[in-house]
């Protein structure tokens, strides 16, 4: 596996296969939209395949704090640790900021704990029309 944070020679055709279970995913073009304008990405490329298997996202002022709105890994190679993998690159590449936040279903909440993160409050609002990213 090869983590990488740089985008350079990332195509849409490398995306393929996530946002599985949503009802209304991301196109491959808007997914590589969506990691150009993040302000942190890892990514976990199969180095066989040359396919992106997993990555990870955040937000940041750059000076106090970053939000991670998404961490994804493709159903084959769930349980391989490339989450963990993953999230602790993030992690480092964030470390010099006071905050970073997350939210997760509440089943995800013992995989964050386990790096240090702790459970809060958190207020949500979500435009599902709107969840493909496809501009109106």
């Amino acid at each position: 596996m090869i983590y990488t944070h740089s985008l350079e020679h990332i195509t849409a055709d490398m995306l393929t296969g996530f946002f599985v279970d949503w009802p209304n995913p991301p196109s491959t073009e808007t997914h590589l939209r969506l990691l150009k304008n993040s302000s942190h990405v890892v990514l976990g490329i199969d180095e066989t395949t040359g396919q992106v298997v997993g990555f990870i996202t955040a937000v940041s002022d750059g000076v106090l704090s970053a939000y991670i709105p998404l961490l994804e890994v493709l159903p084959a190679y769930k349980k391989k640790g490339i989450g963990k993998e993953l999230v602790r690159k993030m992690f480092d590449r964030l470390s010099h900021l006071y905050m970073i936040d997350l939210c997760c279903d509440d089943d995800l909440v013992p995989f964050y704990k386990q790096f240090g993160m702790m459970n809060g409050k958190s207020m949500l609002l979500r435009n599902y029309e709107r969840q493909s990213g496809t501009p109106m």
